[in-house]
């Protein structure tokens, strides 16, 4: 708190509890300056619960013994604390390669947290839409396309062969063959085909598949081609 602050503070506390009150010109500025050095780094308000009136009063209500500058200090150090074991880390909606800028993102809401100018930010649930994401992350999804950058996606085609065929398969106007169940080892849509072993309905699968089962890709393009006719047809 600034210096006014200090003594403002130092003037209510005065007209709650008499015994602070230094009547002697150097005493009182004495007192002025040691409480201001003592509470340089405690703000007198913040927009979100704390006062330090507040706290001076109920120390005065509640303790016989007259107040101190670390009777107020202590419970702002109790609000930081609580506040900050309330707030989980938002995502940044800079750009996550620039570690500077994401860092000091970071570092820069938990000090608005801690200082009391913003509210926590408390873990989301996991839901199945979109509501709640930051609108520059939003942008920024929108400008790249996905949430896995090209380059990214690349780089990653090698460590994951099923998912890099389909991919390759929609970009070249092929229907996608993992959207439909396949019909000869049972893979689910979306999932990959696997190797069956057994000619009855027993189906054990081993590795995965690079490329989906002939068959599945026959199902696929029967289904693509139907749906523009039940389009027309309706």
């Amino acid at each position: 708190m600034h210096r006014r602050e200090t003594a403002a503070l130092l003037a209510y506390v005065g007209r709650l509890d008499p015994r602070t009150i230094r009547t002697d010109q150097g005493e009182a500025r004495d007192q002025l300056a040691q409480w201001h050095d003592l509470l340089d780094d405690v703000p007198m308000a913040t927009p979100h619960g704390w006062d330090a009136c507040v706290a001076a009063r109920q120390h005065i209500r509640t303790s016989p013994y007259q107040i101190l500058p670390a009777d107020v200090a202590r419970p702002w150090e109790r609000y930081r604390r609580d506040r900050l074991a309330r707030h989980s880390d938002p995502t940044p909606s800079v750009d996550p390669d620039d570690q500077a800028a994401w860092t000091a993102e970071l570092a820069g809401t938990r000090r608005a947290v801690a200082a009391g100018t913003a509210q926590p930010v408390q873990a989301r649930a996991i839901t199945s839409g979109r509501e709640g994401i930051d609108p520059k992350l939003e942008a920024r999804l929108r400008e790249i396309g996905s949430c896995i950058p090209p380059a990214v996606r690349i780089a990653l085609a090698p460590y994951r062969p099923a998912r890099a065929a389909r991919e390759a398969a929609v970009a070249q106007g092929m229907p996608d063959a993992l959207s439909v169940r396949c019909e000869w080892c049972m893979a689910q849509p979306g999932k990959p085909c696997r190797r069956r072993i057994g000619v009855d309905d027993g189906v054990r699968g081993t590795a995965p598949r690079d490329t989906p089962h002939p068959g599945r890709f026959d199902l696929a393009t029967s289904q693509r081609l139907q749906q523009p006719e039940q389009s027309a047809m309706a």
